[in-house]
């Protein structure tokens, strides 16, 4: 299935489950918002000055003027006397009368302490009007966003200290494979791999403000693979594994999931990443991810990423783009969409993307030292200087 179609029909039955919770502020990040937050105040609450200067009154210009007081931020001055000036600092609130300020670049104070300006002034130069960024009454923030950093800044600038966002997903995560073994644990005998898939997958819920339930390696079993899913779809909103849903023998996942529950989608049209498997084990949806640790980051980014946002609340779910020049060339077309890891450089024509020689989905370091995935679709031959769309692994994960 073409990445496009399968992304529509995961994202169109993603409900998010409606519990809220109120956070701190300092506490809300990546979290989304359940409610809108709309401001009780102008921000900002004066008109105040947009730099280091002078208030004046155009009419009085050019000069000389004497200073008759002086605003820090902070403190109300006086409404200006007419033929004066006042010493003015950014983000204090100009004073009634004054209709311009003059940054003091473009200033000069004599001995006697007379003020003259040099250049044309104009009406509101330097002004940053009352409610510039926000108006009172106004929407700061909409329901459905996911918070930033800026975004708490935001928040705090109108006065918030709390707002309701909606509660932090649960995710089961399960690795499979008889191989595998946790680093830390033992030494690797004949044909076992350190279970990497668990670290990347873990690392990922975090990124996204997720809260990561291990429930462990399963064995290439099929009763220990359909207790291990039953009890993770008890335990989370979601239940990730990661292997056993391809086509091999010892590939029990999506057996198991088909008997205990349903799959709705397998198999996507996309490199690498191609054994994804969707569906949902009783009420709780279930995301089955390729065993390979490269096809693991790929496909959580490209399918499983934007299903939890959703899932989470969050209204904008897109992976945005970046458009730049290859620094390379494929051979042949592929009847699937690559995704080709690359990293950026500058050239003379902006970013130019190089692509790590080894593109195999076992080399995880090729995901670890690359800064992007390079988008070439389907039936597409790309050649050194074309322009190519590429995902910042950075936005990503």
């Amino acid at each position: 299935m073409p990445l496009e179609e399968a992304l529509e029909r995961i994202l169109g039955g993603a409900r998010p489950t409606g519990a809220t919770d109120e956070l701190s502020l300092i506490d809300a990040l990546g979290a989304v918002l359940a409610e809108d937050v709309i401001s009780g105040i102008d921000v900002p609450g004066d008109d105040n000055s947009a730099m280091d200067g002078y208030a004046v009154r155009g009419e009085d210009l050019p000069g000389p003027l004497p200073i008759s007081q002086r605003i820090a931020a902070g403190a109300v001055g006086e409404p200006l006397q007419p033929g004066t000036a006042a010493r003015i600092f950014t983000g204090a609130p100009i004073p009634a009368g004054a209709d311009a300020v003059v940054m003091q670049e473009n200033c000069s104070v004599d001995q006697g302490g007379l003020l003259s300006v040099d250049g044309t002034v104009t009406t509101a130069q330097n002004i940053r009007p009352r409610g510039q960024d926000i108006a009172a009454g106004a929407v700061a923030l909409s329901k459905g966003r996911r918070l930033r950093p800026q975004d708490l800044g935001l928040l705090a600038s109108v006065g918030v200290a709390r707002v309701t966002v909606f509660r932090r997903l649960k995710v089961a995560v399960l690795s499979t494979g008889d191989e595998l073994v946790e680093p830390g644990t033992a030494d690797l005998a004949g044909g076992q791999l350190y279970n990497s898939n668990r670290f990347t997958i873990a690392g990922l819920l975090a990124r996204l403000g997720l809260e990561f339930v291990d429930v462990g390696i399963i064995p290439d079993d099929a009763q220990a693979t359909a207790k291990a899913l039953l009890r993770a779809s008890e335990l989370a909103d979601c239940v990730i594994t990661s292997g056993g849903v391809s086509v091999g023998e010892e590939d029990h996942v999506k057996a198991q999931v088909e008997q205990i529950g349903h799959i709705d989608l397998w198999k996507l049209a996309i490199k690498p990443g191609k054994p994804l498997a969707f569906g949902a084990i009783g009420d709780t949806p279930f995301i089955g991810l390729p065993g390979n640790p490269t096809s693991v980051f790929a496909t959580f980014c490209l399918v499983a990423r934007p299903f939890l946002l959703k899932l989470q609340g969050a209204t904008d779910c897109r992976i945005p783009e970046l458009t730049v020049t290859a620094g390379f060339a494929t051979a042949k077309s592929s009847p699937r969409q690559d995704h080709v890891r690359v990293s950026l450089e500058s050239g003379d024509e902006g970013l130019v993307a190089r692509r790590f020689a080894n593109q195999s989905s076992g080399v995880l370091s090729s995901v670890s030292q690359s800064d992007a995935l390079a988008v070439v679709p389907p039936g597409v031959v790309v050649s050194e200087g074309d322009k190519v769309q590429v995902l910042l692994l950075d936005l990503l994960a």
